[in-house]
């Protein structure tokens, strides 16, 4: 389903009773709304809940933005290092209006949200903004920016840096499987087989490497967003893997201090994925968190 919002095209995914409580998923940068495991969804469906997920901007099958051009990462990496300001094609609060508009245009007043990675970034600036709109806020595997907090690992940092070696795709595909590798939970490998058929299906189903440049410079230009968290009312959730080599479980540590009264679940072996092993559990504690309302 195809939705206008924030004056762009939005696919979304809208699952569950019509009247159950809206649940709001948004994900990380460059990944799809598939990229929310279809078992994650049906378990939330099964307690109640009416599920959206949506690609967000520049991703999967959502509006594009090749008009802005594509940033220059080393330029944005270096001014981010240097502390001066990184331009962006578009600030991540556009992003968190993209979700709003999303709930708007489906004709919802309030939603649970639960954020993953960059999407967890984009879902501070939900709730953090709209506090009214917002029932409660899971934050998963995701940071406030900080400039003090753990930085991700080499291999992760170089690993996000390069280019699949062909055009074909199993040259994407080969791309991924390292990516997921590098990233991924030591504890909860993976079925390569299972592994290869979700990235298979995600790269046939969109590629857009320009739209992830965007959002990657999105991140940086976004800055520290820790006073931000002070205006988050929404009873939230804090979800972390422990051995995250992306977003090092430091992070989750910095969101709860700064935000009140927020409640964790620090999960040891676990990297910045969603492994299948782990999804009843991130259900359960989404659930818990929508229950404290």
């Amino acid at each position: 389903m195809r939705v206008q919002a924030n004056g762009l095209e939005f696919e979304v995914d809208d699952q569950g009773p019509p009247n159950g409580e809206p649940l709001l998923l948004i994900m990380g940068l460059g990944m799809q709304l598939i990229a929310w495991p279809d078992e994650l969804v049906a378990d939330l469906v099964g307690r109640g809940f009416r599920v959206i997920r949506l690609d967000n901007r520049d991703i999967g099958l959502s509006s594009h933005l090749d008009h802005l051009g594509v940033p220059s990462l080393v330029k944005a990496a270096l001014r981010h290092a240097l502390h001066l300001k990184v331009r962006s094609p578009y600030p991540m609060s556009a992003m968190a209006d993209d979700a709003l508009g999303v709930l708007d245009a489906l004709g919802i007043a309030r939603a649970h949200v639960c954020g993953a990675s960059m999407g967890g970034m984009i879902a501070q600036h939900l709730a953090a903004r709209h506090p009214q709109r917002v029932a409660s806020l899971t934050l998963l595997m995701t940071s406030s920016g900080a400039r003090h907090l753990p930085q991700p690992r080499m291999a992760v940092r170089q690993a996000l840096m390069t280019r699949p070696r062909g055009p074909d795709l199993e040259a994407k595909i080969a791309h991924y499987e390292h990516l997921f590798h590098v990233i991924g939970s030591p504890a909860y490998r993976p079925d390569p087989q299972a592994l290869r058929q979700r990235l298979e299906r995600s790269v046939r189903r969109s590629y857009h490497p320009a739209g992830v440049v965007r959002q990657m410079v999105a991140i940086a230009a976004d800055g520290d967003r820790s006073p931000l968290l002070r205006d988050i009312q929404a009873p939230t959730h804090v979800i972390h893997g422990e051995d995250d080599p992306l977003v090092p479980v430091g992070a989750a540590h910095d969101l709860l201090q700064k935000i009140s009264g927020a409640s964790r679940d620090l999960i040891p072996g676990m990297g910045h994925d969603l492994p299948q092993q782990l999804l009843p559990r991130l259900a359960a504690g989404m659930a818990m968190n929508a229950a404290r309302v």
